[in-house]
Formats: structure tokens, sequence, C-alpha cells
């Protein structure tokens, strides 16, 4: 019999709660998340010769029949473009940039005032400052003023001088210098919804190194922004966004002032964005030089859209560097203090930053923390976070100085080695059964038993509050956790944050909204897809030559959350997708 299984607190016991959008993160031991990208040097490329495959970490299986074919995933950013799904279905686009106009600057600024505040506002005015004579001199006239520079002109703030029996508001730019200062209150219209929501379009920028940016400018913390789900770096994307009490005219006003960024699409609303509420996401992804014949990827995009492909974890969920996530995991769930600190900040081989590399040698020569922080510029990296913990804490309170990382990245080590689990049973369940749902297998709640599917099947996250499987998969379990000196039946760990309660994740997932066409082409520097940017400022969209040297695959498809684009693609191609070996694919080609 096929079991159904359900959690205590959940109505869908779907494994969604770390990665809402269930594409990419960054990696965990990157200071600046530059291993996000392919193909970006010398140095990058020796690092990977250094990274994991696909095997390493559990995804061994395909689902369809089809002769896989060669090529390259994200040779260009643009080649990797994600429009968010929200709640109700509808696919986030940025197709509008205009906002209600509440105070135009014509109506307080001359025209000569208004473009030395635009040179300001850009770092253009080498006078630092510029002075605004009011006339007519009144309190409420003087906040006008106020208002407007801090409303149209985003990073500027505000004094008021008197010269010579004059009142003058001075402007100048705080953007760096008072960059989280509190903002100041204003009048909020109560009719108004406290919450402005915008459509957020960025380039090569995952979404927290966005709302930094964007907090700065507003000279606000980021923690006034909310959002459904992060989206990769390497990309370009489009989501959702709502900040609290910031009027549209000022968001729109920061498209002046910002590269690879546009904001648009604004409404008011009264409340803000909550994390996995979004539907999912869609996907237009570019292959670029594929070998496969015209009939090779007919059958592959079938397969994905009748199909589906295998729900791995993909690769970006256990890091780039040479020292996997998952062990560090893993170490964590043993209890393993000592073997946790030896892998974060031992020396690893590959290439890195030399500051790294330098704090590395350091450790491993002196264990001394706050020796080796000062080889290190960048201190908000994981290495430095945990280096800081080691010097207030001493090396007998290890637990405590790791929590000086934070919370999600700890967590995303745990999860890591999760994820690890779930791969390495899921295609062992797959070895032994088939694609076909046998007696055992646990479905989700609401499935007619008699006409279950392998559609139907989830295999656990493990955990202290998950079911097993009820044919020998479950003793799979147990032998792989006591190979790791973890026991199935006691999950818990004695610090709260690292017990795990487990959750089911499905064994195959379906994209919807799956097309695909093989585009030719001569200059392979060209974008290959028409983005919501170029088509709001009338671009013609990409010209092929049907004689071009050059071959691509361009598809589009539709995902729920916690699922990886990566790994629909790896069916599609039938090849490893891991960093490590694309980064070999691209050298090859480029060269």
């Amino acid at each position: 019999m096929v079991k159904s299984c359900f959690s205590k607190d959940e109505e869908t016991p779907l494994d969604e709660a770390e990665e809402p959008e269930g594409e990419e993160t960054e990696p965990l031991e990157e200071e600046d998340g530059e291993g996000a990208g392919l193909g970006s040097g010398e140095a990058f490329a020796e690092m990977m010769k250094h990274g994991l495959t696909e095997l390493d970490v559990g995804i061994l299986k395909f689902v369809s029949e089809h002769k896989g074919f060669s090529g390259i995933l994200k040779e260009r950013y643009s080649d990797f473009v994600v429009h968010e799904v929200n709640k109700e279905g509808k696919t986030v686009r940025l197709d509008d940039l205009l906002v209600p106009e509440e105070q135009p600057a014509s109506e307080v600024f001359t025209e000569e005032q208004q473009h030395e505040l635009e040179q300001l506002q850009l770092f253009k005015n080498k006078e630092c400052n510029v002075s605004i004579e009011v006339v007519d001199d009144t309190k409420e006239k003087r906040t006008l003023v106020h208002k407007a520079v801090k409303t149209l002109y985003p990073g500027l703030e505000t004094t008021t001088e008197e010269r010579e029996g004059k009142k003058f508001i001075v402007a100048y730019h705080a953007a760096g210098q008072k960059a989280l200062a509190a903002p100041r209150k204003h009048s909020w219209p109560k009719s108004r919804g406290a919450f402005c929501h915008f459509v957020l379009y960025k380039e090569n920028k995952d979404t927290m190194e966005a709302i930094n940016v964007l907090s700065k400018f507003l000279r606000m913390r980021p923690n006034v922004f909310s959002y459904m789900g992060t989206k990769d770096k390497r990309a370009i994307t489009v989501q959702e966004i709502a900040v609290l009490k910031v009027t549209a005219e000022r968001l729109s006003h920061l498209n002046k002032c910002l590269n690879n960024f546009k904001l648009g699409n604004f409404c008011y609303k009264k409340h803000p964005l909550k994390l996995g509420e979004l539907q999912g996401n869609h996907f237009t992804v570019v292959i670029r030089n594929i070998t496969g014949t015209e009939e090779q990827v007919q059958q592959a995009m079938t397969s994905l859209r009748e199909t589906g492909f295998i729900n791995y974890y993909g690769m970006q969920r256990f890091g780039t560097t040479a020292v996997p996530t998952h062990q560090v995991g893993k170490a964590i769930l043993q209890d393993n203090w000592n073997e946790v600190i030896d892998l974060i900040l031992k020396p690893r081989p590959g290439a890195e930053k030399g500051y790294l590399v330098k704090c590395r040698e350091e450790w491993a020569q002196s264990q001394d923390p706050e020796a080796a922080l000062k080889k290190l510029p960048v201190k908000r990296c994981v290495e430095g976070q945990l280096l800081r913990g080691l010097s207030m804490y001493g090396k007998k309170n290890i637990i405590t100085a790791f929590a000086m990382i934070p919370r999600n990245n700890r967590l995303m080590y745990i999860h890591s080695y999760q994820s690890f689990m779930w791969n390495t049973m899921v295609s062992r369940r797959i070895e032994a059964f088939g694609l076909k749902a046998v007696e055992g297998d646990l479905v989700l709640r609401g499935a007619e038993a008699e006409t279950h599917s392998i559609q139907d099947v989830v295999m656990p996250l493990p955990g202290f509050d998950v079911i097993y499987p009820t044919h020998h998969g479950k003793r799979g379990y147990r032998e792989k956790l006591s190979a790791d000196n973890l026991d199935i039946d006691n999950m818990r760990h004695r610090v709260r944050d690292y017990s795990l309660a487990g959750a089911y994740r499905r064994i195959l997932i379906k994209p919807s909204d799956v097309s695909w066409e093989v585009i030719n082409y001569d200059d392979p520097r060209i974008s290959l897809v028409h983005t919501d940017v170029e088509k709001l400022e009338d671009q013609p969209p990409p010209v092929f030559n049907k004689e071009g040297k050059y071959r691509a695959l361009r598809m589009e498809f539709s995902l729920p959350p916690s699922t990886y684009a990566t790994m629909a693609i790896r069916e599609v191609l039938k090849m490893d997708t891991s960093i490590k070996n694309q980064t070999q694919l691209n050298t090859i080609w480029l060269n």
C-alpha cells in the first residue's frame, strides 16, 4: 500500500521553508558571490577544478530516454531570465515606469535648481552642496522645499542656513554618511496604503545586494523592504518588492542614478510581501553552442513538457568551493565543532582571493583568530564572522562563536546536508523501483490510492517529524545516516536551531508553460532574449541569421517554488550542470 503523508503543522507538507524562490542562492563561503558566475576568468576556472560535480551530491538519474547533447549554460548572465509568478498566478513584468506625480519639481524649483540638484544627486557637483534661497520665507515654505528635495532627489539631505538675513535650504549628498540613519517622519495620507509595491528589474545582482543598494540611496534600513523570494545573481530577474512608507515618486527617481536596476509598476497596498507566497517562477533560458539535432531537441523538450524531471536539489545548494557546504552541515549535526571550524577556515585547494589565502594560512599556522582576522579586509564574509566570534568567545565556546554567523547562513549548512541525503536516497529509490509508484511509497495527502503515480510520490528530508517509506528505502536512510554517525531515531540536536524536523519533497516535477525554439546566430556576444527594459525603451527584438554558424536552444517554462531550473535543463541536455563542468566547456569554446 502507498502511504499518505503529512506533517502536523502543514496542510501541504512540501519542502519550501528555506528557499522560497527555489532557484539559485549565493555560495556561503564566497564573500562577494562572484563564484556564482560561469566563465569569469582564469582564477575562477582554476578554483573550479576542485569544485563539485553532480555525482558528488547524489545527482545520478534521468527520467527521459532521449539522447543527450551538450550546450553552455549562462555563458552570459542575460541567457538566464527569471520572472516571478505571484500568488494570483500572474507573471510579474516591468512594463510601466509612470507614477502619479504628487509634487512636480517645476512647482518648487527653477530649471537651474533642478539641474543642480540632479548633478548633486549623481555626485557631479564639485561644490558638494546646492543652496536654495527661500523667497517669501515661512515655515511652511521651508518645509515644502525640504520635503521636495528628499522626495524628488533620493540620496540628498537638507539643512537650513541663514546668511545676511536670508534663509537658504542647503542640499548635500548623505549617501554613505547617514546610510543607516532612521528615516525622518513625514506625513503619510491615511487613505494611502502604507506599503509601496513595485516591480524590480535587476541585472547580475542578487536580491539582497539590490535591496542594500536601494536602502543606501533611500537612507533607510534594509528591513523596511519585503519580497516573496530571493533571485539569482547571474541572471536578469524581475520580481515584486514592497517598501514601508516610501513614495513611488522617490523610488522612480532612483532610475536616474542606478545602473543594472529599473523600478516601475508602482502601487500602494496595506500589507507587505511575505517569503514563500509566490506561486513560482517563469524562466527564459538560452543554451548556447548546442550540438543536438532538431530531432534530439524535439524529443528532449517534449519529454520535459510531458514527463518532467527529477526534483533534485541543484548544485548551487552545495557551494562552489573545494569544501562542500553539506560537509559542514554534517559536522554540525554530529556535534563535531572542531571539524566545523576546520572545514570553514582551513587552507583549501583552488584559486581564492589573496587575502583569504593569507587568512587561512595564518589560521593553520597560529590558530590565533585575531591574527587571522587582521588578514581580512572584508570582515562580513563567513570566515570573518566566525573568526570574530572565536576572538570574542574563545575556542572553548565554539557554538557561541559560530552563532556570530547569521542564522540563515548557519541553517543553510544543515539544509545542504538534508538536500544531499534527499538527492542520494531519491537516486537509490529510482534505481530500485524506476518511475512508477510502488507499495511502501509515500504520497501526498489527498492523492487517490487507486490512481497514484510517480507524480504523487514524495520522499522525506530526514528529521524527527517525518515518516519514511515502508519499503527498503527506510533502511537505506538508516544506513546512510548511520555511516555519518547520525541516528535516524534521534534527529534532535542539543542546540535547538540545529534540530531537524524534516519535510517532504516531490520526486518528479512537471513544468508548465513549456515552449522552445532553436536559434542560429553569428555574434556570440549578442543577447538572444528581448528583455522588459528593451521593450519599454522600444528597442527591437534580437534578429537572427538562419545561416548563422552558432546554434542555441531558447526555452521557456514555469516551475513551482523550491525547484531548480538547472535540474530541468540537466534533464534536457543529459549533461553535468555543475559550474566545474560548465567552466570547462566555456573555456574550450571561448579558446
